[in-house]
């Protein structure tokens, strides 16, 4: 049956701040709903914002964040683990910069960190039920990443035995978000192991075809690599599950093209935009989505190197509004039909 997407939703996670309105659930739900957002998209990280803990044990708990989040017109849309799912594997190499992402008892520890973050996986797929949610967005994290090149030579099966660990870790994570009922989507994303759809493919091998292996579906990062990102919907609508809507542009030179010669964001030949600043073709994802039943929330996640995010947030809303199809339930030429006769359809085939 025809089913309309869900939106404008917003990511909350680059807009909470110290400052108010972004600094407490209330303020800031209030905040997007003026703006025209219908749902938020909430970073459970963030403690200004959420209790991740106090949500997977306490159904009461979930009951305020749902009651804060109508009072101001908006619904959850999702729950995000992002910096803890890419907390579930770390090569050694970025251990110094993920330490960030956990609390300061683990820094220096990876084991303890890992530990940490299959701790906040399992309490994300429980808060998600608490919630009533269908779905939830993370990262897979990495142990091959640092080998994305082939040269040096990689060592024979270096890329099969980090996704047969990339599996271990994730299918008890996975269980547990079956047994809770949600899809776990993970955003496909450079400085991730899954990270186009050959190795969302290699991670869902490792995982089993585990029904709850899903895709947070993000357009800009297939832009930034050159991939086709409206055939990439074709061959895997079926596991998409949720959708930020986010721009970027890539504008190649003769100095540098896809890895942007380490320059800073504002000097890269591939950039994050402003919603319909950037070159994504929103109009043919959107078509794409509504052909293949996509019936969940398209959520901004604004990342701009040059607008001010305030201005980002207030354009996202009737941007995602005007994307947005209604689905039709009757076929155009419907007025037309002469509704079905047998001896009419034969007599036309001359049987």
């Amino acid at each position: 049956m025809a089913a309309t997407m869900k939106g404008p939703g917003i990511f909350l996670a680059q807009f909470a701040g110290d400052a108010a309105p972004f600094n407490s659930l209330p303020a800031i739900t209030k905040w997007a709903a003026g703006l025209g957002y219908r749902g938020v998209q909430i970073p459970t990280w963030d403690g200004r914002l959420f209790d991740l803990e106090k949500a997977a044990t306490s159904k009461t708990y979930c009951d305020e964040v749902k009651g804060i989040c109508a009072d101001a017109g908006v619904e959850i849309t999702e729950l995000s683990t992002h910096l803890q799912g890419q907390l579930v594997a770390v090569n050694p190499a970025y251990d110094a910069q993920f330490d960030g992402f956990a609390p300061a008892s683990v820094h220096g520890n990876p084991k303890a960190r890992q530990e940490w973050a299959v701790q906040q996986m399992l309490w994300g797929a429980k808060a998600s039920q608490n919630l009533g949610m269908k779905a939830s967005v993370t990262f897979s994290g990495s142990l091959a990443f640092p080998y994305l090149y082939p040269w040096p030579q990689r060592p024979a099966g270096l890329i099969e035995t980090a996704f047969e660990e990339l599996g271990r870790r994730w299918t008890p994570i996975l269980d547990a978000y079956e047994d809770a009922g949600v899809d776990l989507g993970y955003e496909i994303h450079p400085g991730e192991d899954v990270f186009d759809g050959a190795t969302f493919e290699m991670f869902l091998d490792a995982v089993g075809g585990h029904k709850r292996c899903t895709i947070n579906y993000d357009p800009s990062h297939f832009l930034l690599q050159q991939l086709d990102y409206l055939a990439f919907i074709d061959i895997y609508h079926e596991r998409i599950s949720a959708f930020h809507v986010k721009d970027a542009e890539f504008n190649p030179t003769g100095k540098q093209g896809v890895y942007s010669g380490y320059q800073s964001w504002a000097n890269r030949a591939g950039r994050f935009r402003s919603l319909g600043d950037g070159q994504v073709d929103f109009t043919g994802i959107f078509s794409k989505l509504a052909h293949h039943g996509y019936d969940r929330w398209a959520v901004l996640e604004w990342e701009c190197c040059l607008k001010h995010p305030e201005d980002g947030a207030a354009e996202g809303a009737p941007f995602i509004d005007a994307h947005i199809i209604r689905v039709t339930e009757k076929a155009f030429d419907d007025f037309a039909s002469g509704g079905a006769d047998p001896a009419l359809l034969k007599r036309l085939m001359g049987l």
